[in-house]
């Protein structure tokens, strides 16, 4: 990966012959940093959130120049994006509405915290045009919550569900977090049929990981925390049991939905599409480059606003890794793998069907049931 760049917003990637059709919006901020958390975000400091979100509107207009942008999907993750005002949160996706061509748009997505989730917000957000929400909750234990370093309660969470559904939010995704420290069956069980009982749309249950820069990392690497897989591997085996039980369908390892609400954003990750990342640390591909912006949202806003490109490194992919990228990417999905992406690793394959971990559907590879519970092992020996 090359770190040596003209930052002159001219220069940078190649540019795409095809319409983009997804972005990537990072909004860092955060009223607290989650011990377990490893994406860039930053303390929240209302003294910077206007200039940020100037910054931000800039480098769409940097982006514009270069790319021809017509969005199908928009995902504002972060941090917490709607820790911004309502004012900002106004003037920021106005400023998208301004910008874009939004008449092929399907999907616009936030990520929301419980505490900061209010009505004047989720109105807002509707009016603009977000039809999507993924509401944060973890676990539905307070103790848990705790100890994840969140600063919503449980009851929290719940009324900012119904706020999200009375403001007219059809499409609310929950996300739910297993193999914490301390975590009982019982106490998965639960949140599992907590959730089940808000009928929410879609449902996202992520297996806690120790990522570095973490405090959850070092508290590990003292010994006061450690992983337990096969404790993991029950709570994730009682994931797919009751969501399916409960009408959810498994269409990726980590994530439920209702029939037909499954995330256009997402899915156009995992099947190899184009997209624009925006913000500081945001990725982009395109085409055979991929690229990211500077993790700092202070000086990432210096570059944009003065004209400069926000990018930090460029990475020139090869075939080979585009390949075995999708590859492990769409293992992970139900519909699986075609076999033709396969057909060079004919002895891998085999034995991976052999042990019962693959089989074969509609001329894909996908995962049995048992192959799920080793997604990343399986995925790991095509890479």
């Amino acid at each position: 990966m090359s770190n040596s760049l003209n930052h002159n917003s001219g220069s940078g990637p190649v540019l795409a012959t095809e319409p983009i059709r997804h972005l990537y919006v990072h909004i860092p901020f955060c009223a607290r940093i989650c011990p377990y958390c490893a994406f860039y975000k930053d303390l929240l400091d209302r003294s910077q959130t206007q200039r940020f979100c100037e910054a931000i509107l800039h480098e769409v207009d940097q982006q514009r120049s270069g790319f021809a942008i017509s969005p199908k999907t928009i995902y504002f993750g972060g941090g917490t994006p709607t820790a911004l005002t309502t004012a900002q949160l106004q003037f920021l996706l106005g400023g998208f509405r301004q910008r874009l061509d939004l008449s092929t748009l399907e999907e616009w997505t936030i990520e929301a915290n419980p505490g900061s989730v209010s009505a004047s917000k989720a109105a807002l957000l509707r009016k603009l045009g977000v039809n999507r929400i993924s509401l944060g909750v973890q676990s539905w234990d307070d103790k848990l919550l705790k100890v994840l370093g969140r600063e919503h309660n449980t009851e929290q969470a719940q009324r900012s569900f119904y706020i999200l559904r009375d403001a007219g939010f059809s499409n609310i995704n929950v996300d739910l977090m297993f193999g914490l420290p301390g975590q009982t069956d019982e106490q998965w069980r639960k949140t599992l049929e907590e959730t089940v009982a808000l009928q929410p749309d879609h449902i996202s249950a992520y297996c806690l990981t120790y990522e570095e820069d973490t405090e959850f990392f070092l508290r590990q690497a003292r010994g006061e925390l450690k992983a337990d897989s096969d404790a993991d591997t029950d709570f994730f085996e009682m994931t797919m049991s009751i969501l399916e039980n409960a009408g959810y369908e498994q269409y990726e390892i980590s994530n439920y939905a209702r029939p037909g609400l499954s995330s256009v954003h997402n899915r156009a990750y995992w099947s190899g599409e184009d997209y624009l990342g925006i913000g500081p640390s945001a990725f982009s591909t395109v085409g055979m480059q991929r690229w990211q912006n500077l993790a700092d949202y202070r000086r990432y806003g210096d570059r944009v606003l003065s004209g400069q490109s926000p990018i930090g490194s460029i990475e020139n992919l090869t075939s080979e890794m585009k390949q075995t990228e999708r590859i492990a990417l769409l293992l992970r999905t139900r519909e699986g793998t075609s076999a033709a992406l396969l057909s060079d690793r004919p002895q891998a394959t085999a034995e991976f069907v052999s042990l019962g971990l693959l089989r074969q559907l509609n001329g894909n590879f996908v995962l049995t049931r048992a192959g799920k519970s080793l997604a990343d092992s399986v995925a790991e020996a095509f890479i």
